[in-house]
């Protein structure tokens, strides 16, 4: 399976923030989205999840047996900052969305096995949203990708301000889960990227590209992604 992106562009006013993309991205890897704040990530994933329409190009899903226009239902989006309904508990919340959902669930588990996945305690299951620390809301938005198991899953500085622990339980979920799904992280956190991700792609003057895999542990490789990065910030 691959995420192919055709000539996807986005402006805003007179500043063009996506420029003619093409890029493919595939099945069974995680990787890692990086650009410096205003760069355009959180503008491509808004475009991927039409959340935003972009101006011109497309992008489309490939399988051994389709190729077609990517759709909603294909992505699962996690948000720097939680959309929630806070005025649910975490258990309300996701046995409503299982139940919306029910028609895409191929797993046989029950709620509560769901929330043993995420390691959520009992407790904090019957707690109002509203009252969840950053760190238990992703890991809210988390399970809802872990139950209806989208093809395309984007995630956009989801861990950034989570504690250490859960930020090691996050990065071994997305490393159990990535070869069954095409796993875009965003992040403008370089040594983030380095351990979780198989492919860094860099977004810099509207333009993804991917660097040299071989050269993630390298020194080398850090100072391209600097100079990579320092021409988008001497070009505004």
């Amino acid at each position: 399976m691959k995420l192919v992106l055709k000539n996807l562009s986005k402006s805003f006013e007179k500043k063009q923030v996506l420029k003619d993309i093409t890029f493919e991205f595939e099945q069974g890897k995680i990787y890692g989205l990086l650009g410096r704040n205003g760069a355009g990530k959180t503008t491509l994933f808004n475009c991927l999840a039409n959340e935003l329409k972009a101006d011109s190009g497309k992008a489309y899903l490939i399988t051994d047996t389709e190729e077609r226009e990517l759709k909603v239902d294909d992505i699962g989006y996690v948000f720097s900052s939680s959309i929630l309904p806070e005025f649910l508990t975490g258990y309300e919340f996701i046995k409503f969305y299982m139940d919306v959902n029910k028609d895409k669930i191929k797993d046989d588990y029950t709620i509560n096995d769901y929330f043993e996945l995420m390691k959520i305690k009992e407790e904090d299951r019957y707690r109002l949203i509203k009252d969840y620390s950053h760190g238990m809301k992703n890991k809210i938005q988390m399970l809802m990708f872990i139950i209806t198991r989208p093809a395309v899953i984007l995630l956009d500085e989801p861990l950034t301000s989570l504690d250490v622990v859960v930020q090691l339980e996050m990065k071994k979920l997305l490393k159990d889960i990535h070869k069954d799904h095409i796993l875009i992280f965003s992040t403008h956190i370089l040594q983030l990227a380095t351990d979780l991700c198989d492919e860094i792609v860099a977004l810099s003057e509207g333009e993804l590209e991917l660097l040299d895999h071989s050269m993630l542990k390298d020194s080398q490789f850090e100072e391209k992604l600097v100079r990579i990065l320092k021409e988008e910030s001497s070009n505004e």
